[in-house]
């Protein structure tokens, strides 16, 4: 039996019967108020922000407004009451911290952006590229040609401003911060070393194989090998890895804000409420069977996919990579991964599995509607072909992964038939 007390719930959970909304026996008294419905309140104060809004009940107020904005206006109250309408009545995800009500908000988050990728795919390429603007007004604008990976040189000594001039700004680039963090969020997601180096080496396989399709692909030897892998890609996971271990060693006592003794105490416990109420190990076990094989590497290709599709949507749509559009798909993404992560996790472990979870599906879809983008918009833009030594390359792992997994199963069948006898 392990005691836990969420901020604003006391009570006792035993087993995995954490998620349950019935484990709670009371509620703490400072911050009840945020755990009981205000359903009907929230429609009316709503309901009154739309009369504001729209001009319902003054309808010259908004008579001088142009169409477009009249149009943009409407379409982001409607986002607006479709989140709300999330936070209030979704269903409740296996997270619970620091409310289910963000959970629901991020539920709602993902079908917007998956509605809008929709939306997005049935627009030719040129007419994408355009609304781009509605999104931002720097974007619909062709993307300046850049050179990249032409000079390898470690040492240039002709260089007055630097001899280790490609190092350097390689090194001190804004993308290797990004690039570090994106993989201790992915190693606190995942908690598995095997998979994370799977990932990382199989993302750089991937950059091999599409830089002949897209220039930002064709990196340095020494960038793509010692920069990304060795150093970025291991620090990232290191730390990843290092968080995951302080989280699972933490012993999970929470006590209410009410029986907190001092200032210092209640400040400790508001910000506890955004860490996990309890910390699961996810167990993969890839070489359990040939369908958990195949299950843990549908979940490496998921996530090889995601990270190729930001390339290719940013060289399709013209997104410069500084652009906001692109942090904010990739925090939205994080947000969605996290209880991905979980639901599937649970998904492969259960021994009768029913079906996926809302999130499990909503991130399938997402990953297939923009890789469907990606297809679409980029016929004609890749005037080069893969060539013919990958294409044998990657037609031999496929090949060889079917036979691995046809002969697995074959020995599983007949090692079950001995039994029998």
């Amino acid at each position: 039996m392990v005691r836990v007390t969420e901020m604003g719930k006391i009570g006792i959970q035993e087993g995995n019967d954490r998620n349950s909304s019935s484990d709670v026996d009371e509620f703490d008294p400072w911050t009840a108020w945020l755990y009981k419905p205000r359903t009907v309140s929230s429609l009316l104060v709503g309901a009154c922000f739309l009369i504001w809004a729209s001009g319902a009940l003054n309808p010259d107020s908004t008579a001088s407004n142009a169409t477009v904005s009249s149009v943009r206006r409407g379409v982001w109250a409607m986002i607006a009451v479709f989140l709300i309408y999330c936070v209030l009545q979704a269903p409740s995800t296996l997270l619970i911290r620091p409310h289910p009500a963000v959970w629901r908000f991020v539920h709602g988050m993902a079908v917007v952006y998956l509605v809008a990728l929709t939306f997005l795919l049935f627009q030719n390429r040129d007419d994408a590229r355009q609304f781009m603007k509605y999104l931002h007004p720097h974007l619909g604008v062709e993307l300046p040609k850049r050179s990249y990976g032409v000079d390898c040189r470690i040492y240039v000594p002709e260089n007055p401003k630097s001899r280790f001039i490609n190092v350097y700004e390689t090194l001190f680039d804004e993308f290797v911060l990004a690039h570090i963090v994106g993989w201790w969020g992915k190693a606190v997601m995942i908690r598995n070393h095997p998979l994370l180096w799977i990932l990382s080496i199989g993302f750089e396989s991937m950059e091999l194989t599409f830089r002949h399709m897209l220039p930002n692909f064709s990196e340095c030897w020494w960038d793509s090998i010692i920069l990304d892998i060795l150093i970025c890609n291991w620090f990232g996971i290191w730390a990843g890895m290092r968080t995951v271990t302080y989280i699972n060693g933490k012993t999970y006592k929470w006590v209410g804000l009410s029986c907190q003794p001092n200032i210092i105490s209640k400040v400790k416990r508001s910000l506890g409420q955004f860490t996990p109420a309890w910390w699961d190990k996810d167990e993969w076990h890839p070489m359990q069977g040939p369908l958990r094989f195949f299950q843990v590497l549908c979940l490496c290709v998921a996530f090889m996919t995601v990270e190729l599709n930001t390339f290719f949507l940013k060289f399709s749509l013209w997104i410069p990579p500084r652009n906001p559009l692109v942090v904010y798909r990739l925090i939205l993404w994080w947000l969605i991964a996290i209880p991905t992560i979980r639901e599937y996790n649970s998904y492969i472990q259960d021994s009768k599995p029913v079906k996926v979870g809302a999130f499990c599906w909503l991130s399938l879809a997402i990953c297939i509607v923009e890789l469907l983008i990606c297809i679409k918009f980029g016929h004609g833009l890749y005037p080069n072909p893969m060539p013919t030594w990958l294409i044998c390359f990657w037609g031999s792992v496929g090949v060889t992964l079917v036979l691995f997994l046809l002969v697995w199963c074959w020995r599983n069948h007949r090692q079950m038939a001995r039994k029998r006898l």
